[in-house]
């Protein structure tokens, strides 16, 4: 190791990456590179070929889905075809929103709008809910700010108003090429960031989306029919749904209470020029080279990216949007072995008995919440590698031979409806909100469930030819750490069967707050590159990091050739990034995990173990005083 490397004890994550990230490089159409991303690359680089091969005929779809995706692949790869279209697929399809003149008709047509795909004053969806997760019910929240967060709006944010100059821009230059007049594409842009600002004013920011119980907030029919004002939403909920929900839950009440301050008779222009503008800037990645490299200016600005993906590659993500399952499973058949899928699920059963025993094993949890501890963790549900068949949604997917515009909208279309249509269905808990081809793992508080799709089950995070120290510092932690989901500060509050219900002695549950503030006070305000952490926001995944590490740790200890210091190595291995600048202060504000780096070195201070493996003293870097140090799970 060179002589300027960090120790261990003074800086995990330098001493273990940091001669990597001297060298690493970022691809001029990437914004990080390392860890995860390395692997979806590599799991990209390798679909790509597929896609390539199957579309120039040397090697046969595997199954009609996979066909329908590179049929798909092939016409986005068309640009000759695009690019003699230009903007008229755009233009065709905004028509029908430039004609709508007022409110009145806008009420006529807002059942259309939202069946087409347009952009309305508030979204809709069908979700399982939160409190008889047996059943589907109908939820709204307010639509998206142009900035990733409200907190970019704030006076004085210069890295939001440097974001919307370029929003701007960008929108100036596309709106160009329409067939407005000079003077209307000036209104058009001028109400649009009108509007976008009001929206700010009235919606949640992330941090308050974190909290996602919070977001459960039914209503009747018609109080929150009432609410919508001159809008008519008995109208639209019974052109849109395929029948009238009694109950619907309002997932931002604030929004909704201030609705009418957003939208009525008298904004109405600026809404619909809204709606025009953020649908055009939308469209342009299915239009021309020029209007895709043009549309994604904005997106490279928030990103650092200096330059867009290729047209093969954007090709192919275009694709994946559209049959990201079907793709999944066909990774999952062809690249993931039996011998990997089986040491795996012993490898979670090991976890979940390591789990079971620190639960009961709690010296701070009374016995009854232990009992129902543990039977959620009984019930959990394991989904590995892939799913067994694909969701009857794909059944519905096909690509025909329209012009690559009007067919993604037919396909997005399809997928809406289908969502919709499940008002009426039972809630399918068979579902994988994962494809096998993610690199990413999850939990699913509503179905009580983890899914580890075969692509995060790699090194450096899992292999045969990796220790099994080794391997419980990667894949054993992340796995650990989606079980910690299920007893994280949103996931504690759901049941066996993903009910949000009470289920805690007062007491134990009075201490696990105090317990999560001591998380929360733990990570916020630390220093990184791009300013500092918010330990409220990425409270959730830090409860989720330290108990999976601190189970994978335990498992690590129970096996004959324990090697503690592999184990943490390649727990900061796993985490292993280099992000542009841009990126990071995005996710600073938006994304619910902590910087890379703070996962790598933070949690390993709060382990008896860290101490021990590294000889790490008082006065080193990675030093933490006993009573500072937090354990819950």
């Amino acid at each position: 190791m060179a002589q300027d490397t960090p120790r261990y004890q003074d800086d995990l994550y330098e001493a273990v990456n940091g001669e990597w990230e001297k060298t690493a490089v970022i691809a001029p159409d990437k914004s990080r590179t390392g860890g995860f991303s390395d692997l979806a690359d590599g799991v990209e680089d390798q679909l790509m070929a597929d896609f390539k091969a199957v579309a120039d005929g040397s090697k046969p779809a595997p199954d009609p889905y996979f066909a329908q995706a590179v049929k798909l692949y092939q016409k986005a790869l068309d640009f000759t075809t695009r690019d003699a279209a230009g903007i008229k697929p755009a233009l065709d399809r905004l028509a029908v929103l430039n004609a709508t003149s007022d409110l009145a008709a806008f009420n006529a047509k807002a059942g259309d709008l939202e069946l087409s795909l347009f952009p309305l004053p508030f979204s809709g969806g069908v979700e399982p809910d939160m409190k008889d997760t047996s059943r589907n019910l109908y939820q709204i929240s307010g639509p998206s700010t142009i900035l990733p967060d409200t907190t970019y709006y704030a006076e004085g944010n210069e890295q939001g108003q440097a974001l919307l100059k370029t929003w701007t821009d960008m929108s100036q230059q596309v709106l160009a090429q329409t067939d407005l007049s000079a003077a209307d594409q000036a209104t058009y842009l001028k109400d649009a960031l009108s509007f976008d600002r009001e929206i700010a004013k009235h919606v949640k920011s992330s941090e308050e989306w974190a909290d996602y119980p919070k977001a459960y907030n039914p209503q009747s029919f018609s109080a929150v029919a009432a609410q919508f004002g001159a809008f008519d939403f008995a109208a639209f909920v019974e052109e849109v749904l395929p029948a009238k929900p009694e109950t619907i839950i309002v997932q931002d009440p604030r929004f909704l209470k201030e609705f009418t301050q957003l939208f009525s008779a008298a904004t109405f222009d600026q809404y619909k020029h809204w709606a025009y503008v953020t649908e055009l800037i939308s469209l342009t990645g299915y239009l021309s080279e020029d209007l895709r490299q043009l549309g994604g200016t904005f997106g490279r600005a928030l990103s650092g990216s200096p330059e867009e993906p290729s047209q093969i590659k954007h090709a192919y993500r275009l694709a994946n949007r559209f049959f990201s399952e079907p793709i999944g499973i066909y990774y999952g058949q062809t690249y993931f072995g039996e011998t990997a899928k089986a040491d795996v699920i012993a490898l979670v059963e090991k976890m979940i008995a390591t789990y079971k025993r620190r639960l009961t094993n709690s010296s701070w949890l009374s016995d009854s919440t232990k009992a129902k501890a543990v039977v959620k963790l009984d019930t959990m549900v394991l989904k590995m590698g892939y799913p067994d068949k694909v969701q009857a949604v794909y059944d519905l997917l096909k690509v025909g031979d329209g012009d690559l515009l009007s067919t993604a909208i037919g396909l997005s279309t399809t997928r809406n409806q289908y969502n919709l249509d499940q008002l009426t269905q039972p809630v399918d808990r068979t579902i994988w909100v994962m494809p096998g081809h993610l690199v990413n793992a999850c939990y699913d508080p509503s179905r009580n469930d983890i899914t580890f799709p075969a692509a995060i089950l790699q090194a450096p995070f899992y292999s045969l030819d990796q220790t099994a120290s080794q391997n419980l510092g990667g894949i054993g932690a992340v796995i650990a750490h989606e079980i910690s989901h299920g007893f994280d500060n949103n996931g504690a509050q759901f049941d066996e069967f993903g009910n949000l219900k009470d289920w805690w002695q007062p007491a134990d549950y009075a201490h696990f707050k105090d317990l999560t503030q001591a998380m929360i006070d733990e990570f916020d305000g630390l220093e990184t590159e791009a300013g500092k952490a918010n330990g409220k926001l990425i409270v959730s995944e830090n409860i989720a990091d330290a108990g999976g590490l601190a189970a994978a740790l335990e498992t690590a200890q129970g096996l004959e050739d324990c090697d503690l210091q592999a184990f943490f190595i390649n727990w900061s291995r796993i985490w292993r990034q280099k992000a542009r600048l841009e990126l990071q202060k995005m996710f600073l504000a938006v994304d619910v995990h902590a910087p890379a780096k703070l996962r790598a070195n933070v949690q390993p201070q709060n382990l008896e173990a860290w101490y021990q493996a590294f000889d790490v003293k008082p006065g080193d870097g990675m030093y933490l005083a006993p009573d500072k140090r937090i354990t819950i799970w």
